[in-house]
């Protein structure tokens, strides 16, 4: 639906995590609530770790829509909820919970739909080849966006192989083909398509000198402070297209936005403004 008027009703919505006073998550979605005219609309971040979170649920009355989940809450989440996407439960995690009738949550995981959004925003074909550094929750959306955009397997590059190992379930439910590689062999597989950096900030900083660019090539960096990375900075230089954790954390919370209120399509423009200028000043 679209907003025509105000809408006053007192509706509420949050982040949830442990920590969390550094999420930009309130910043993006209020500024998208003064978008859309939905004054009665209030969006916090709200401090919880995973013991705290079916408490937190049980506790929240009918004026909440929705909540956000980032870390270390994508899992119980999942397990807490009514019922779930298939792409949630494909990944083993959800970043969103939607109130549904009864008192119910229904989880979903929009990491996958925002990495699909901006990698295609940034000139990624259909059927890519991809490469993903690391094997943690990020990865696992990478895992699912690489799916829903047609590639049929996927490389990722891990120090340990137990953790590819752990990753297997969530390949074969999205029909992905994993390939390990090693942390070593990391710079000689940026040839893909897409490659998609999820390890922390530093991790990856030596490869910025060893990497040699392939045009065609799209860079998603999920790291967005400090900005840019050593990595990302190269494949600039390189004239590679480069996707940042920023990007992500807007294109995820476009479609959080339009499930909490039922507003499509969110106010985009709105909603990148606050979130860039939020972060430029820290």
């Amino acid at each position: 639906m679209s907003v025509t008027s105000a809408d006053t009703r007192t509706r509420r919505a949050a982040v949830l995590g442990r920590p969390i006073a550094h999420s930009l998550s309130p910043v993006i979605h209020n500024a998208g609530f003064a978008a859309a005219g939905l004054t009665g609309w209030s969006y916090v971040a709200i401090e919880c770790g995973v013991a705290g979170l079916a408490g937190l649920l049980d506790g929240l009355d009918a004026t909440w829509a929705g909540l956000s989940l980032t870390m270390p809450l994508k899992e119980e989440a999942l397990r807490l909820s009514a019922t779930a996407t298939r792409v949630a439960q494909a990944t083993g995690a959800a970043n969103t919970l939607v109130r549904r009738g009864h008192g119910t949550w229904h989880a979903d995981n929009t990491d996958v739909a925002g990495m699909v959004r901006v990698l295609r925003d940034a000139g990624l074909g259909t059927s890519p080849s991809v490469t993903v550094l690391g094997g943690g929750g990020t990865c696992r959306a990478a895992l699912g966006a690489a799916s829903q955009l047609g590639a049929t397997e996927v490389t990722v590059v891990t120090r340990r192989p137990s953790v590819r190992e752990e990753l297997e379930p969530a390949a074969d439910a999205l029909g992905i083909k994993l390939l390990g590689a090693s942390w070593d062999e990391a710079a000689s597989l940026f040839a893909a398509d897409a490659v998609i950096s999820t390890v922390p900030k530093g991790a990856a900083d030596h490869l910025a000198a060893e990497v040699t660019w392939r045009p065609g090539t799209v860079l998603f960096d999920a790291i967005y402070d400090p900005w840019p990375t050593p990595l990302a900075a190269a494949a600039t230089a390189a004239g590679v297209p480069v996707v940042s954790g920023l990007d992500l954390l807007l294109g995820q919370a476009l479609s959080q936005f339009e499930q909490f209120t039922g507003v499509t399509p969110a106010p985009e423009a709105a909603m990148r403004a606050a979130l860039f200028e939020a972060a430029s000043r820290r």
